[in-house]
């Protein structure tokens, strides 16, 4: 099989598609996965295998980022898109090699703008760049450019 090359933009969307479809059978990611592959839906390359597998292993912890910074909502209220791209953005940002913060934040706030409601990225960006923060990550974050 033919190794596929995405740019890292292409390859955060296809790991954000195939996130979100996974929010439909939680029970079965592996299965979801599979079929988001089956049917073309998702391109995958090495790096957005890894963004999904980190995703997975860490799912827990993740959501957990997440809960924290919830004030006066539950992570069951929250838009499924937006729950998608931090998901995506969290996994990247504490457990991928790249450790580019500041670029898996933007790629996340342009997830939202085009797949999301009108003003859902200003929430996703404000709890994004308080876990990059709060986990020391803005030092990168300052030497990074702000769009890829």
């Amino acid at each position: 099989m033919e190794e596929t090359n995405l740019t890292r933009r292409q390859a955060r969307e296809g790991a954000f598609l195939a996130a979100f479809s996974m929010t439909f059978q939680p029970d079965e990611p592996q299965e979801a996965l599979r079929n988001c592959g089956e049917m073309q839906e998702v391109e995958q390359d090495a790096f957005t295998a890894q963004l999904l597998k980190d995703l997975t292993l860490h799912s827990e912890t993740i959501d957990q980022e997440i809960t924290d910074h919830l004030k006066g909502w539950t992570i069951g209220r929250l838009p499924r898109v937006s729950l998608t791209a931090m998901r995506v953005a969290l996994s990247e940002m504490l457990y991928g090699t790249e450790k580019k913060p500041a670029v898996a934040i933007n790629e996340a706030v342009e997830l939202v703008k085009k797949y999301g409601d009108e003003n859902d990225y200003q929430f996703v960006n404000g709890l994004l760049g308080t876990v990059a923060r709060e986990h020391g990550l803005t030092d990168t974050m300052d030497a990074e450019p702000a769009s890829c």
